[in-house]
């Protein structure tokens, strides 16, 4: 994101243009080519006529550097194409020259007239090194062509100052891919689409200050490749024939967008939701709706805007499964604020489904507000600092240099290499550091430094001044694997200061000076030469002493730190746009005494090794925040409970819009079966969304559009006893599921992490019934009353049986068979799903319509299985569903199916319906049980899901989702219970089989409701 145009005049000439006039052509904003040696530049003819595919294809894949990363520079020109461009993952394509070069696609491409076909794809690498490519493009030009798509392992692409430009009689065409994880962007483009399908199709991370000119839609996608927030800044759309935005479940955050002479703003599609986030939107003539709605009543569904403008648009939102509207106020008007989705009414209650509209009507609209961004410097302006004795060859000391640099200069460029530093540098009040590429332009300090050993106040690579109007562009900051001292950046500057297209160095996705490359998927912790030096050093990002300003595109994963984002101190306002904090020990974000800051779209991870303990997000002694479109996300492979995401320490005065707390992921991979997609949900995601340790209360909805926290010394009712009686019956566990009752009524249920079968009866209490090494998953129980134990052991895990009763070292070793036919067999399937369409695209291209979630719920619980594990004495069918692999072939590997990520099984003859829930959807599902473990006519049938699911003998069903919510046979609410902890695994037993027993990850419960 080099380079800053001037927005705010672009939008008001945008708005003079009628639909069919053209647009000025953007400002180059590299006028020059920066003196940039590692940089490949494009030699083609430019001219509009010749095809410069090949030309630009070869600098493309050869600018990638052995670090795997790299910058193309292409001159001023235009430059056509007639086959699929492919950018390699970790390469930036920058326009250069007084104009900004188009990339053409010429009249009546062939391949370009049906279904999909994108001009430009952003590739990925081979992630879990599987070899082949699981998932191809499908959109490439020619077809046969097989590329990887970017995937979440694909950091740092970009393609900055270059145009696209799409001529007729090309309406499958989509200008650019680009499905990316993080530190990623597209910038400073214009999309003239003329008649063409979308300028963007699959988006991620974030575009800034592109215009989209015509075309059916200006952007169309799905989720992200690892389902993180996409973030659209200081952008404009005009004259799109459908909507200026076609999307779903990307998680939209939008600030400072502009809308104009379209039909509808922005539609999600049928079938789904999205968490939608808008900030300084204006709606200028658009005809049928601003948003359209999909997916009423459902959690993921989670739409809010602040401060959105309108005129001559009479709808503001329309919602499309029931028809309703929310009106503007007349011909221009104020949406103050928007909030449709679960609200929940404050700290300890659960949510319910509401509409907030605050809309204002006004007299005309008001001019278009400043850039979210900032300008650059001039590039007239920037002194290099090899100019100025700085070597960045990773070996010489480059302090002295660059603190002369600094000091005698306002605004430097770093070349890609590695600046060696042994002591702070500080910034003067107006000092400038830009770079292009942050992975190979890095300032870094050396291991074990003296400066920064033992005890002492923090020693940061840069220090800005307090109030200053500093900005930093482009580059990495790493301070090394053991320098207790160290900090990446203390940041005291003012309002308007910039940090941009910043990464702090550490775990994945980092180059370094000494070649040791860190984070592998084998080294769990993210980082194979940690030396035991986890969370030693001080937090990456301190913000402190008044600082504040905007910080977007920012990267910090550095498990050496204590945090990746700590801001201390200050009441200057602060605004956060699509930063990714990951895989701290302790935190990722700690806000201590601050106010008047908003978050857009932040993101934490964490990871296996690095994360079991660590907190999302901690707020002390603050007040006057905002979090909206915040996702709390702990890695699919996590194995070690946690409470909360967000905690709460004297803290008030906060809102919460669109929050999403999970730990469900995907890959697509390959195997001895072949390839594909595997989508799969943890049992380890936080307990709760929010706690507040100062009151003792708990959000436990994990996802919700709203939630207001009022002023810190504030009265908060206690909320009303739900339901029945709950009793503790056992705890002290690490995390308990699995369960299955026998004929008796006793519990049987497995304590994971320690592989031990536990039984809890009435008469006896708690015993353990086995303990060997055999990785016990979940538990069913046939009709001569031994268990049927499905085990995660073995590449293709297994299943094994065994009397409870009966000897210690025996058991009965099943293995698949095929099908059988009519067999009477009780079939089991998984309590919870969880099933999505990442990785594969989902646009059916003759329709151009999206399979729903329903539908690939449907479809996939409705193929049959070819083999199954048939109790010895032949009473229970266990389906054979497919196990999927990741990482190493041996121990240290992960496995999932949808039978071994289930909390527990539920079962039925063929031809029963039973009650399951699809966690994708949040919805609990009825459906019938089919031959080959089939569940066939799905019947939705309550809005809450999630966990689990339980039916008494009065045909009532239970559903856990937070708390234990209880549904009439007819599908309507009748009651809750509330339980002490968040309800896992629900399930009848007893001797009369009305006892409801509740697995919690720590505790036991039962109810008799």
């Amino acid at each position: 994101m080099i380079g800053r145009g001037m927005m705010a005049a672009l939008l008001a000439a945008s708005a003079l243009a009628g639909p069919g006039r053209a647009w000025a052509a953007g400002e180059s904003v590299f006028p020059v080519a920066p003196d940039e040696p590692h940089a490949v530049t494009v030699r083609a003819r430019g001219d509009g006529r010749a095809d410069d595919g090949d030309a630009i294809q070869q600098a493309l894949d050869k600018a990638r550097d052995p670090t795997g990363h790299g910058i193309v520079f292409l001159p001023s020109g235009r430059y056509r194409i007639t086959r699929t461009l492919v950018v390699p993952a970790g390469v930036r394509l920058y326009g250069v020259g007084p104009t900004r070069p188009v990339i053409l696609l010429g009249a009546s491409t062939p391949g370009f007239q049906q279904g999909v076909s994108t001009m430009i794809v952003f590739a990925g690498g081979d992630q879990y090194q599987v070899g082949k490519v699981p998932v191809p493009v499908p959109t490439v030009v020619p077809r046969d062509r097989i590329v990887r798509d970017a995937n979440s392992g694909t950091f740092y692409s970009a393609m900055s100052n270059v145009d696209i430009e799409i001529g007729p009689g090309n309406p499958a065409a989509a200008g650019v891919r680009f499905r990316m994880a993080q530190h990623a962007f597209l910038s400073h483009m214009d999309f003239r689409l003329g008649s063409a399908f979308a300028g963007v199709y699959q988006a991620g991370n974030v575009i800034e200050n592109v215009r989209f000119e015509g075309g059916r839609y200006g952007i169309v996608t799905e989720k992200t490749s690892p389902a993180w927030q996409f973030t659209l800044i200081d952008s404009s759309f005009a004259g799109q024939r459908d909507a200026a935005i076609r999307e779903h479940e990307v998680d939209l955050t939008l600030v400072n967008v502009a809308i104009r002479d379209t039909p509808v703003g922005i539609e999600i599609d049928r079938g789904y939701g999205d968490s939608l986030w808008g900030k300084d939107v204006r709606f200028e003539n658009v005809s049928r709706a601003g948003v359209v709605i999909s997916n009423e009543k459902n959690v993921f569904t989670q739409i809010g805007f602040d401060n959105a403008l309108a005129v001559n648009s009479p709808v503001f939102a329309r919602f499309r499964d029931s028809g309703r509207t929310v009106e503007g106020k007349g011909k221009a008007y104020r949406v103050a604020s928007f909030s449709y989705g679960l609200a929940v009414p404050e700290l300890g209650r659960m949510g319910d489904y509401a509409t907030e509209a605050k809309i204002d009507p006004l007299p005309a609209l008001p001019a278009p507000r400043a850039p979210a961004i900032r300008d650059l410097p001039a590039m007239a302006d920037w002194v290099n600092v090899r100019t100025l004795g700085a070597a960045g060859d990773g070996k010489a000391d480059d302090t002295a240099a660059l603190q002369r640099a600094i000091d005698g200069h306002r605004v430097l460029y770093f070349p890609a290499g590695f600046y060696k530093v042994t002591d702070g540098l500080k910034l003067r009040p107006d000092s400038v550091l830009i770079g292009l590429h942050p992975a190979i332009t890095q300032l870094y300090i050396p291991d074990d430094n003296p400066r920064h050993a033992g005890l002492g106040t923090v020693l940061p690579i840069l220090q800005s001044p307090k109030g200053g109007d500093n900005i930093l562009s482009g580059l990495g900051l790493f301070t090394g694997r053991v320098n207790p001292r160290a900090s990446a950046l203390l940041w005291r500057s003012g309002e308007t200061s910039l940090v941009e297209d910043v990464k702090i160095m550490g775990g994945g996705g980092t180059p370094t000076a000494d070649g040791k490359m860190l984070g592998t998927l084998t080294a769990r912790t993210g980082d194979p030469v940690t030396d035991g030096r986890m969370d030693a050093q001080y937090p990456s990002i301190w913000v402190t002493d008044g600082g504040g300003g905007t910080f977007a595109d920012v990267w910090s994963p550095n498990t050496f730190a204590q945090a990746g984002f700590y801001v201390t101190d200050t009441s200057t306002p602060g605004h956060v746009y699509e930063m990714s904090v990951e895989h701290h020990a302790r935190n990722e974000f700690v806000l201590d005494n601050v106010q008047n800051w908003e978050f857009l779209a932040p993101q934490t991870e964490q990871e296996v090794g690095d994360g079991p303990n660590a907190v999302s997000l901690e707020i002390r002694n603050s007040r006057n925040l905002l979090f909206a479109n915040y996702h709390g996300y702990r890695v699919t492979r996590s194995y070690h409970p946690a409470r909360s995401a967000v905690k709460l320490f004297n803290s008030g005065d906060i809102r919460f819009r669109n929050v999403h707390v999970n730990a469900e992921s995907g890959y697509a991979t390959c195997d001895d079966e072949g390839c594909g997609t595997f989508l799969r949900a943890s049992k380890y995601p936080f307990d709760n969304a929010i706690e507040d340790l100062s009151r003792k209360l708990v959000v436990r909805e994990r996802e919700f559009a709203k939630l207001d926290i009022g002023a810190v010394d504030r009265t908060i009712a206690p909320p009303s006893p739900g339901g029945a009686k709950v009793e503790k019956l056992e705890d002290g566990f690490w995390s308990i599921s699995g369960a299955a009752v026998d004929a008796r009524g006793a519990l049987y249920f497995i304590d994971r992490r320690f592989q031990r079968i536990h039984r809890w009866s009435e008469g006896k209490g708690l015993e353990v019934v086995r303990d060997h090494a055999l990785d016990p998953v979940n538990l069913a129980i046939d009709a001569s009353g031994h268990l049927l134990v499905l085990s995660s052991l073995g590449a293709k895990a297994g299943v094994y049986s065994f009397d409870p009763d009966g000897p210690k070292d025996q058991f009965t070793l099943i293995q698949p068979t095929p099908v059988r036919a009519g067999s009477g067999a009780k079939t089991l399937l998984p309590v919870n799903w969880w099933n999505n369409g990442e990785f594969s695209d989902q646009l059916d291209h003759k329709s151009y319509r999206f399979t729903t979630l329903a539908e690939m719920f449907a479809r996939d619980a409705g193929t049959p299985k070819a083999q199954e594990y048939v109790s010895p004495d032949g009473s229970v069918s266990l389906p054979a569903f497919r196990v999927w692999q990741q990482g190493p072939a041996d121990h240290t590997g992960w496995r999932w199916s949808d039978s071994l990520n289930a909390n527990g099984l539920v079962g039925g003859k063929p031809g029963e319906r039973l009650f399951v829930t699809n966690g994708s959807e949040n919805v609990t599902y009825s459906g019938r049980i089919g031959a080959g473990g089939t569940l066939t006519d799905l019947k939705p049938f309550a809005h809450r899901g999630g966990e689990s699911v339980a039916v008494d003998a009065q045909g009532r069903v239970f559903v856990a989702n937070g708390q234990i919510f209880i549904y009439g046979a007819n599908g309507k609410e009748a009651g809750r219970i509330d339980v002490p902890d968040r309800p896992l695994q629900i399930l009848f037993g007893g001797a009369d089989r009305r006892t409801l027993y509740i697995l919690t990850h720590h505790a036991l419960y039962a109810a008799r409701p």
